[in-house]
């Protein structure tokens, strides 16, 4: 069923651009709103818009029009994912701050290959009924380069903050130039300046990495100190009427992130249960939250060497860089590798991942009851 309809995507996105009227005939249409399929169904578009649903039987198209024939298919809208990084591959070597296997293979190689495969990149976001990306935290030279991909017929929709704004910098990823994905802000005046900078580039909003560290006992202390450069810089991007995106983890980062005038919450809030003053927050300032529940757990099993991959990912993901995370493997056992290894597997990190993991889900539910926004994203 997806095969089919994903087919019909294919179809529909070019036409849509070029074509003045085509019509999709006979085909199912799935009701994501209201969860049902229904059957016999004529889509109308007009230039690059859906005008019109209707009854099969009660649609009379006009002379001169496309038709697509979709009897026996399915037609879904478009998926958003709302959390993606194209300066990452999403292979083993593409985090040297997670783990640092650049004596195997250069982070410059995984940059080169990122931008190699751009074309082959995209095209998968399709295949797999994507039509909308929102990269949560580029480089300069994604945004410098963006007309160069944005304008296919085999692209999603694609909207990129750039480089993190960040008062943290791994050192596995400093001194990168414009393929860095980070810009280090140890002042106010600095950080807005790095928004203005970064402005000159034309991105769809701000990204800020609000990085505390994982101490229980100097967690609020250090959002707070953090605090000033935060707020400096949602200020200079709402300013600049430019919306801003935060990764916050923790409930203090998160809390501060909203009260100070933060438009997206990137990732969930994982290190306890939510109160309802907190999402009443939420829904006051009408912050959007992005849970990427998989993000974690994609980790830890690749580090502890437990990672196994679906029939649909082995199908439908990038050969190379989906082999390249069972790596660990069978590189040489190093004291690095077998030291994730069996770090990831220690009963006190298996504990600490199914507490992280059930916050992560019961959050979700009561932001989902509440009517938060919730965007989807991995």
């Amino acid at each position: 069923m997806i095969s089919k309809s994903l087919l019909l995507l294919s179809f529909l996105l070019p036409a849509s651009r070029i074509l003045a009227q085509t019509y999709i005939t006979n085909v199912t249409v799935a009701d994501v709103e209201h969860q049902k399929y229904i059957a016999n169904q004529t889509v109308e578009i007009r230039g690059d818009k859906i005008a019109g649903i209707h009854p099969a039987e009660n649609t009379t198209i006009p002379a001169g029009a496309i038709t697509i024939d979709g009897e026996g298919k399915y037609l879904f809208p478009g998926l958003v994912d709302a959390h993606i990084h194209f300066s990452q591959s999403g292979g083993l070597y593409t985090r040297p701050d997670a783990i640092d296997l650049q004596n195997r293979r250069p982070y410059q190689e995984e940059i080169d290959w990122v931008h190699e495969h751009m074309d082959e990149t995209l095209r998968r976001y399709l295949q797999n009924g994507i039509t909308c990306v929102i990269d949560v935290g580029t480089t300069n030279n994604f945004l410098k380069h963006r007309a160069t991909f944005t304008s296919s017929f085999t692209s999603p929709s694609i909207y990129m903050a750039g480089p993190l704004l960040t008062t943290y910098e791994p050192p596995a990823l400093a001194n990168l130039g414009d393929d860095g994905p980070f810009n280090l802000a140890t002042s106010i005046d600095q950080a807005k300046n790095l928004v203005r900078e970064q402005l000159k580039y034309h991105p769809d909003f701000i990204k800020i990495w609000y990085i505390v560290g994982r101490d229980t006992n100097m967690i609020e202390a250090n959002a707070r100190k953090h605090l000033p450069i935060v707020k400096a810089i949602i200020n200079e991007a709402h300013i600049n009427k430019t919306k801003v995106a935060i990764h916050a983890t923790q409930r203090i980062t998160a809390q501060l992130s909203v009260e100070n005038g933060c438009d997206y919450l990137v990732h969930s809030v994982d290190d306890e249960i939510l109160s309802d003053d907190f999402i009443q927050l939420l829904k006051k300032h009408n912050t959007i939250l992005c849970p990427t529940l998989v993000v974690h757990n994609g980790y830890v099993n690749t580090f502890g060497h437990r990672l196994t991959m679906s029939e649909h990912e082995i199908r439908m993901s990038d050969p190379f860089q989906l082999g390249s995370l069972l790596d660990l493997k069978h590189l040489p056992d190093t004291s690095l590798i077998s030291g994730y290894k069996a770090g990831s597997s220690t009963p006190e990190r298996l504990a600490y991942t199914r507490t992280h993991n059930s916050n992560m889900a019961v959050n979700l539910k009561k932001l989902s009851d509440a009517g938060v926004i919730i965007a989807t994203g991995t």
